[in-house]
């Protein structure tokens, strides 16, 4: 994941909020029926407040995982649906909206057409290759590909786009960073554990497979999948480690144009970006100089031949679910099945809805935001954020290990902190982009270099603080560290998990907590190394950072010592920002609530009082059933830590859990040296 975009791979749901516009009638956030009372709270919290949901909850065929937010994301996607099959019968004029979506959607449906084409979309692209003549047609070759370099990983040889410059937030710069694997990350093609072989294995009898569906013989198949698989590999062991690039200062490396020719002689950078259209650039960022070195040695050890192998393989890859339907079946058999243990393909509808919400999310949300997400809505979750920040002012100001000048800077920060709900103020100009009905893999391409050159057009000038990360139908939300702001796209802005028919204690414990953790990436890890403006500045004295950091370090112990499946522990400096988020904004909840509700006189509803209503709602929130692969696979990628210990983790080391359901000192809910950073 990208530094800008510190996110919750969840979705967080608000108290107080009128029903959303022609949705299902809202539930009670806490669901007792999703409970197991059999089971003692102060031993094993999570299963006592989702027991019975993970029982009776099973995981659908076309999901990994299945929990309380899988479910909103699954209603979610049936709301667009509807509006992109309302735009498709539509035929409107040629550039609205509504055409832009309709025919995008139709042209992804239209199944016999794609079937029709089988591989011949890719053929030019493969022509292509066959005719480069040297490697010095690298640069120009990947700079005007079928499909645009990617921007967060990836990708064919490297990453490039555009960020903020770490030293000077106002400023967008250029940025190149380590990328070319078809792998989820460098680690799985280092293990040396038997799964991490196994997993290389079926690899590359993925890409020798790709290569005969592209009219390769099954020999000549094989050859090539070694080839490539030796070339990934020798790139994977160059790049940085996901737990170092959660230190912002070793993600920056300023160099001019001229610094970056020397550092990879190999390849015609000057080319590259004039062909990419970013013009020429005086300075960039070099995110890993040492993946370029890298990248540098192995231009120059594998032959013509073998680099043009391994581009084929990357065309294809890239290509694979916009082609008829052995490719996609072939991609979803490793990357679905075997990473993520999948059991069947999700249906044709939902995999075109979510292209057009990746490719042109803004069109969407336009059509979205008329029908679901009422401007009440945006109010009552601003309100609810404010709270919230609040509590948070309070929290810092009261802090006992932080001194009075650290503090006056933190307050500097939260009071800097920019408050988006729902969607941008100004919608995204997609007039440029022209989306043809029956072109399918058109579509896929212009918007993929539509979304290219948008990024690329930003080099140079002013920062826009005002544009999103998340598309507004997402169920999802985030910190931008740059930026300065939280994020709540409108697709996170709706039932089941909010209701205006709970009492306040549940609404707060799920609701509250969720925004409380966006809140506190911003004084996470890696948040706290930004300023109030987004720059890269440590406002922190020598003494308050070292008591940061051994606070930090106390939960990094702590979800180390957990097992997320057989022998693999949770990796407590990959998760630590997520998990101090989590433990911080559980607490600003509490504390937020226990102000909201100052003077009322509560009481038990349900059997629960309103402390234990507050934790169960927070419990429930992260109910969930996962398969084993995919618990494997986040164990890997993934900077959360699993449902179970989201939960479990948190409440172990709050006082106010162990008073509200009255736990004794030894009992695994109470940790005997508990952590608490905010």
């Amino acid at each position: 994941m990208n530094l800008k975009i510190l996110a919750l791979n969840a979705v967080l749901l608000f108290a107080s909020l009128p029903a959303v516009a022609q949705h299902s009638v809202a539930e009670p956030v806490l669901d007792l029926f999703a409970m197991d009372k059999t089971l003692d709270p102060c031993i094993d919290f999570y299963t006592y407040a989702c027991g019975a949901w993970i029982k009776n909850n099973p995981i659908p065929p076309d999901q990994a995982s299945w929990g309380t937010y899988g479910k909103l994301e699954d209603e979610n996607r049936a709301q667009l649906r509807t509006l992109l099959e309302e735009a498709a019968a539509s035929r409107t004029s040629r550039g609205s909206v509504t055409q832009k979506i309709g025919d995008y959607y139709s042209s992804c449906m239209d199944e016999a057409a794609i079937e029709k084409l089988g591989a011949t979309p890719l053929q030019p692209e493969l022509d292509r290759i066959a005719h480069l003549k040297s490697k010095e047609d690298f640069a120009i070759y990947i700079a005007s590909s079928q499909y645009p370099p990617s921007l967060y990983g990836g990708g064919t040889l490297f990453t490039f786009r555009s960020n903020q410059d770490f030293k000077n937030s106002t400023q967008v710069i250029g940025e190149v960073d380590q990328g070319g694997l078809g792998l989820p990350d460098r680690d799985y093609y280092t293990k040396d554990d038997p799964k991490s072989e196994e997993i290389r294995k079926a690899y590359v009898a993925h890409i020798a497979k790709i290569f005969e569906l592209i009219g390769d013989s099954s020999a000549d198949s094989a050859n090539q999948a070694a080839t490539v698989m030796r070339i990934e590999t020798a790139l994977a062991k160059g790049q940085m480690t996901r737990v170092d690039r959660r230190d912002p200062p070793k993600l920056y490396h300023k160099m001019s144009a001229e610094d970056l020719h020397r550092l990879v002689p190999a390849f015609d950078w000057a080319a590259y970006f004039k062909t990419a259209g970013a013009g020429s650039l005086e300075t960039l960022n070099v995110v890993t100089p040492d993946y370029f070195r890298t990248l540098n040695d192995e231009i120059a050890k594998e032959s013509l031949a073998n680099w043009k192998t391994y581009l084929r393989w990357h065309a294809a890859h890239e290509a694979a679910n916009d082609l008829s339907s052995p490719f996609v079946k072939e991609n979803f058999n490793f990357y679905g099945k075997t990473l993520r243990g999948r059991e069947s393909l999700p249906p044709r509808w939902k995999r075109c809805t979510n292209d057009v919400d990746d490719n042109i999310g803004e069109a969407l949300g336009q059509a979205y935001i008329t029908k679901y997400f009422s401007p009440d809505a945006k109010q009552a979750a601003l309100k609810i954020v404010q709270e919230i920040e609040a509590a948070m002012q309070g929290d810092i100001q009261t802090l006992p290990w932080m001194g009075a000048a650290t503090k006056e800077q933190a307050l500097t920060k939260l009071h800097s902190i920019a408050n988006k709900i729902g969607y941008p103020d100004q919608w995204r100009d997609y007039s440029a982009l022209d989306i043809v009905r029956g072109d399918h893999v058109g579509n896929s391409e212009r918007a993929s270099w539509f979304e290219f050159h948008r990024w690329l057009a930003k080099i140079g000038k002013p920062v826009d603080r005002n544009e999103w990360g998340m598309t507004p139908p997402t169920v999802n939300a985030y910190y931008d560290a740059q930026k300065n702001d939280i994020n709540f796209p409108a697709g996170v802005l709706q039932p089941p998990l909010f209701s205006a028919l709970s009492d306040a204690a549940p609404n707060y414990g799920d609701t509250g907590a969720t925004m409380g953790h966006e809140l506190t990436h911003a004084f996470d890890d890696e948040g706290s190394q930004f300023d109030a403006t987004g720059n890269l500045r440590n406002w922190w004295t020598d003494a308050d950072r070292k008591e940061f950091e051994k606070r930090a370090q106390c939960v990094i112990d702590q979800y180390s010592s957990y097992t997320i499946i057989d022998d693999i522990k949770i990796n407590g400096k990959l998760t630590n920002g997520e998990d101090l988020a989590d433990l911080g904004g559980t607490l600003l909840a509490y504390l937020a609530w226990k102000t909201d509700t100052a003077g009322q006189k509560l009481e038990p509803i349900e059997g629960l009082t309103p402390e234990q209503r507050f934790f169960v709602a927070y419990g429930q929130s992260w109910c969930e059933n996962e398969r084993d692969e995919d618990k494997r696979l986040r164990a890997t990628v993934d900077p959360h830590s699993p449902p179970k210990y989201r939960a479990n983790g948190v409440v172990a080391n709050m006082p106010e859990f162990r008073e509200a359901f009255h736990c004794k000192p030894g009992q695994p809910m109470v940790r005997e040296n508990s952590c608490r950073v905010w």
